[in-house]
């Protein structure tokens, strides 16, 4: 599965953003795909995921009631909105796929996802 990230940029906070995700190749293969995020000098850390089937999710803490994930499967895409957005939030914006777990729940470690996209920037001014 190969995969390519948009829609970072810069914007004030408070504001908003949607990032996607592309997905082509195998994605039938995928239980589900998420999204992570790494700030300078920070590890990658679990911002949300989604199932492909059915579109379970899960959030992390640190977003939860800020973020939405969805995905379009007659796209190939899966989208993060990001709203009321914070400095903190600044980071390189990375999605993944997941071939399977048990629950969405257990996807949250960077070592459960195999697929990488290459990265959106989500730079949040104060």
């Amino acid at each position: 599965v190969q995969l390519q990230a948009s829609g970072g940029g810069l914007v004030q906070a408070g504001g908003s953003l949607r990032l996607s995700c592309l997905a082509s190749g195998r994605t039938f293969s995928s239980y589900a795909m998420g999204w992570f995020r790494q700030a300078p000098e920070k590890v990658r850390e679990f911002v949300a995921a989604i199932t492909w089937k059915g579109g379970v999710d899960n959030y992390a803490g640190s977003v939860e009631g800020r973020a939405t994930i969805s995905r379009d499967t007659a796209k190939n895409t899966v989208y993060l909105q990001m709203n009321s957005l914070k400095p903190e939030d600044t980071a390189v914006y990375f999605c993944a796929t997941a071939s399977w777990s048990h629950t969405i729940v257990a996807l949250t470690s960077p070592s459960d996802f195999g697929s990488w996209g290459q990265g959106t920037l989500v730079t949040v001014s104060s």
